[in-house]
């Protein structure tokens, strides 16, 4: 008979290797959309360059991809609700989050406030290399003292709404509609954020009831800071070589 200390590890090896698997299949959801962050297709190039006039639901649907392929935007959100356990609070930080961006972005774009594309979008980076140092606790061990979460969520919501403003500035879209349509791919930008943000949360429910998730909490955020720093290094490059 197997000594019960034996069966025991067996069976925590196993689920800690599953969890790990599911944890890698996750990260590899986002590297997929790195390969096609931000970007845009030829047609729908060709439809923002050549559209005239008030066209709400292309605007939805574009809205709603770009944000879906927006793996900077789905990694800090990631990064905020990673260890949130209560509904009401995951619907306060991304409420905040939601809030911030939609003010931006609509106010950048209807104000033609012109933000350079690489320094906006290593701010971008930088809020997922601080949100992965808040969840390890950095401040507090670093620092010594706790910054106000929600306060940063929301500062750097505004940011993430700079950065979807660029990105449709640089279609030059015409005056005619602009309302309505900006209005419309602001619909479509949250409507992609609940559907993506919902995948989110039913892989971490999954892996929440697992022990690999408390285990392996300090190597998901290490790694989530990583990225960010990835991608603040990469956009950094881009504006000075440029």
């Amino acid at each position: 008979m197997s000594h019960p200390l034996a069966k025991t590890m067996t069976t925590m090896s196993k689920v800690m290797t599953q969890s790990m698997t599911l944890f890698v299949v996750f990260l590899g959801l986002f590297a997929s959309f790195s390969l096609s962050a931000h970007g845009v297709d030829e047609d729908t190039r060709l439809f923002l360059t050549q559209n005239e006039g008030v066209s709400i639901l292309p605007f939805i649907y574009i809205g709603a991809k770009h944000m879906v392929t927006g793996y900077d935007h789905l990694l800090f959100l990631v990064g905020v609700i990673f260890f949130l356990f209560r509904s009401k609070d995951v619907l306060l930080y991304v409420s905040l989050f939601t809030l911030g961006h939609s003010i931006t972005l609509l106010f950048g774009v209807l104000s033609d406030i012109q933000v350079n594309a690489y320094l906006i979008d290593a701010i971008i980076g930088f809020s997922i290399v601080y949100k992965g140092f808040d969840n390890l606790g950095g401040f507090k061990r670093v620092f010594g003292f706790q910054p106000n979460t929600k306060a940063a969520v929301m500062i750097f919501g505004l940011f993430h709404g700079f950065g979807l403003a660029t990105k449709i500035q640089e279609f030059n879209l015409p005056q005619e509609g602009l309302v309505p349509n900006i209005l419309a791919f602001n619909v479509g930008v949250e409507i992609g954020q609940f559907l993506a943000l919902g995948v989110v949360l039913i892989l971490m429910s999954f892996w929440r009831r697992h022990r690999s998730f408390l285990q392996f909490s300090t190597a998901a955020n290490t790694l989530l800071m990583s990225g960010g720093l990835m991608l603040v290094g990469f956009q950094l490059t881009g504006f000075f070589v440029s």
